[in-house]
């Protein structure tokens, strides 16, 4: 993973510098964003990984999909007496506000509204949830830069992957590097278009098969989602045989190809990946569960060649 580029993003929240603009709308599991007042604004790209914090703890990381850009007006608040932007507000001490470039202490900003470059992550399908496995002492030390004070600071992959490997709770990162290994071939779409004709699919399907999951069994009607076994964003088209319900995890995995079916038996092969993890090992070997019809079948081949060959470590 040498080649990959990852960026260390400060989430918005309490702890986000915030006092020379009004904030950023961010939901760290779906989206991310700034604007051209940002140092390296213009730098994170589709298939960049990014890793969000708060400043004191690791948050979760995932791969870029797409960077929905624009422009808008922001209102920009600056020290009255040097015009920088460097002011913090501050809890506990009057005057509330401090410039870090000039030292002058004031309760109100001088304001003015400019228009900006907006930049704003869907980062959503490659999440992956690290609450706590790291510090942000830590994370800094990972940063090519450590001593950088930027919100949007380059980080050294290769280090942060093998620091989470060796936190008290590690976790593999390899369904991120697979979606971003998908990402940067040039399928971005197969994450963000929208599904339209989803609800009546899977309704189909339930109809079919009622409240099972083809892996792993019955299940909670509101835990199965409707699974192409195809690349849904190459063709636009649900096709009547081309699908199959799935547990939602076992879907994103499936999706990614850690979970595949075998074309020679039709059975469950699981991908070392995810010998750790006993629900999804234990499944190795078994058949599943519904009936195939001979389009699912090959489907499902063609899944198994596709996957199978790209996915890290494939057969």
């Amino acid at each position: 993973m040498g080649d990959t580029t990852a960026w260390l993003m400060l989430a918005a929240g309490d702890d986000r510098a915030r006092a020379s603009n009004d904030g950023y709308d961010d939901d760290p599991s779906s989206h991310y964003s700034w604007d051209s007042t940002v140092p390296n604004h213009a730098k994170p790209a589709e298939g960049h990984v990014i890793v969000l914090w708060d400043k004191k703890h690791l948050l979760g990381a995932s791969v870029i999909e797409k960077i929905d850009r624009g422009r808008a007006p922001k209102d920009i608040h600056s020290c009255p007496r040097c015009d920088k932007a460097r002011i913090e507000f501050r809890t506990t001490l009057l005057p509330r506000i401090k410039c870090y470039n000039c030292g002058h202490e004031f309760d109100e900003p001088k304001t003015r509204t400019a228009d900006v470059d907006t930049y704003r992550t869907r980062h959503d399908a490659g999440w992956i949830d690290l609450a706590g496995r790291l510090d942000g002492a830590r994370l800094r030390e990972l940063c090519v830069s450590p001593k950088s004070q930027l919100s949007l600071r380059p980080l050294d992959y290769d280090r942060f992957r093998a620091a989470i490997g060796e936190a008290p709770t590690p976790t593999s990162l390899a369904p991120l590097e697979a979606a971003a290994k998908y990402v940067r071939s040039g399928h971005r779409e197969a994450f963000v278009r929208v599904r339209r004709g989803q609800g009546p699919f899977r309704s189909a399907l339930l109809a079919r098969y009622g409240d099972e999951c083809a892996f792993t069994g019955r299940m909670p009607v509101d835990a199965l989602e409707a699974a192409h076994l195809y690349s849904y964003a190459a063709t636009g088209t649900h096709h009547d045989e081309g699908g199959l319900l799935m547990r939602r995890d076992v879907h994103r995995l499936f999706d990614l190809g850690f979970l595949a079916v075998r074309p020679d038996t039709f059975h469950i092969d699981v991908h070392p990946v995810l010998s750790p993890y006993e629900d999804y090992a234990s499944l190795h070997g078994k058949p599943l569960r519904p009936r195939l019809t001979t389009a699912q079948r090959e489907w499902l081949r063609k899944h198994w060649k596709q996957m199978r060959s790209t996915s890290p470590g494939g057969a």
